[in-house]
């Protein structure tokens, strides 16, 4: 078992940049797949979990050349996946096995998609279902609801489907099944989740529309869409989180991070840390592939607790830990509902991260769709031996709470970490070595 120790010491200064969004790169390989000839994916997320679902299309039958900073995808257009031999892992990514069922579901051969132990314990019937009134065939465990799931590529026809939740994982699948579907798919959700499947198929030259609150795609298009010279990948905002949260928690602190994604449906968490008192600033706005980037420059400031209510869940979801390691140091009382979706993540992410904290000495009290944390108003935290539950967003949120620390804090079970950040420890050490 691999651990973390974080020693708390001087203020986090410097310049880094984060992985590739893990979100993109996972959309951009599936569509660099579809598209007729080369696609050059830069940029891209190396965690884990993207290179799994890199790897499920080779064994699908596309060739991918890999490169530290680049991948070269030779897609085969629409209809040019092949059957795999072996199962496909998924590893521990959610968005990798749930766009990949809607993906298979219009094929014409049979695939199985599975995971690791916290994959086949996340809800799969949010796609299954839907897919199946399309006209999926799927079968996995409790009657689709748990991976493994076993797909027999069949003839879709496209629905006007009402998602009672705002997932883009939901959302995505669908549009990826009804690309093979015949007829018309619409999606309309209760709020507006993460857009990046959208402005990739707008990058691509796919054709999709929005009508009011619906999105609109026409499956089977008559002519595929082309590779393209280049797909640089944005920063991750999540990723970036991290440094946000703890340049603004060590005293004296002063981080820019370069090229961050700041996509409007993502930085719910910039601007709840803003409302706290943050001091960041969005810097040299442009755009690449679609999508809005900044640099981002973060000081050190004295943070207040804020009520958080379902309606800013959706653009905070992949952030909720580290803003309750920031909640838990600010001054005042921060309350969190509608978050109930967080008990099906990766691990159920208000009650680990209200258990971890709490060793620190915070003081949680958890909801059944959120939690109530009163603030230590920068008092230092306790040091602690803490667990990650296998979870790389509670491993990473920990040792930014142990730079608050009075003591060094063990994270253990940090080799998650690896699904989406595998340089985060060296970044960190970086930004808090003494010049």
């Amino acid at each position: 078992m691999t651990s973390l120790t974080v020693t708390p010491g001087g203020a986090l200064r410097g310049t880094l940049t984060v992985p590739g969004d893990k979100s993109i790169t996972h959309r951009a390989l599936i569509l660099s797949a579809l598209a007729e000839g080369d696609s050059l994916v830069t940029r891209y997320c190396r965690g884990e979990d993207c290179l799994n679902t890199m790897r499920a299309l080779q064994a699908m039958g596309i060739p991918i050349q890999e490169q530290p900073d680049r991948l070269l995808v030779s897609g085969k257009g629409l209809w040019g996946l092949s059957e795999p031999s072996q199962p496909i892992d998924c590893g521990n990514s959610g968005t990798g096995i749930r766009l990949l069922a809607g993906l298979l579901a219009g094929q014409d051969f049979f695939t199985v998609l599975t995971g690791d132990e916290s994959i086949r314990r996340r809800p799969m019937g949010r796609v299954v279902k839907p897919l199946r009134v399309m006209g999926a065939t799927i079968a996995g465990r409790k009657g689709g609801e748990l991976a493994p799931l076993a797909v027999t590529g069949s003839r879709l026809t496209g629905m006007a489907y009402q998602s009672p939740v705002a997932s883009a994982q939901v959302k995505s699948s669908l549009l990826l099944a009804g690309l093979f579907a015949e007829g018309q798919t619409s999606i309309t959700e209760p709020r507006r989740s993460r857009d990046h499947t959208e402005r990739l198929f707008r990058f691509f030259g796919i054709p999709i529309r929005e009508q009011g609150r619906a999105l609109v795609l026409d499956g089977r298009p008559a002519t595929g869409w082309p590779g393209v010279n280049e797909l640089p990948v944005a920063g991750d905002f999540s990723a970036a989180a991290f440094f946000l949260v703890g340049a603004s928690l060590v005293p004296g602190s002063d981080v820019t991070i370069s090229g961050v994604g700041v996509n409007p449906t993502r930085i719910g968490l910039l601007t709840i840390l803003q409302e706290m008192g943050a001091d960041i600033q969005v810097l040299n706005p442009r755009e690449e592939a679609g999508e809005p980037i900044a640099d981002l420059r973060v000081r050190a400031a004295s943070l207040r607790g804020v009520t958080i209510g379902e309606a800013q869940i959706p653009q905070t979801i992949d952030e909720f830990p580290v803003l309750c390691v920031a909640a838990a140091y600010a001054k005042g009382r921060t309350v969190i509902s509608g978050a109930g979706e967080l008990r099906v993540k990766e691990s159920d992410r208000i009650a680990t991260m209200a258990s971890e904290l709490r060793k620190m000495g915070a003081t949680i009290t958890e909801t059944q769709d959120g939690m109530v944390i009163e603030g230590a108003a920068g008092r230092p935290f306790t040091g602690a031996s803490c667990r990650s539950h296998g979870d790389h967003r509670v491993a990473m949120s920990m040792a930014v709470a142990g730079l608050v620390a009075d003591a060094p804090s063990r994270i253990d079970d940090t080799v998650c970490i690896e699904t989406s950040f595998p340089e985060f420890e060296r970044k960190l050490l970086e930004l808090t070595t003494p010049l």
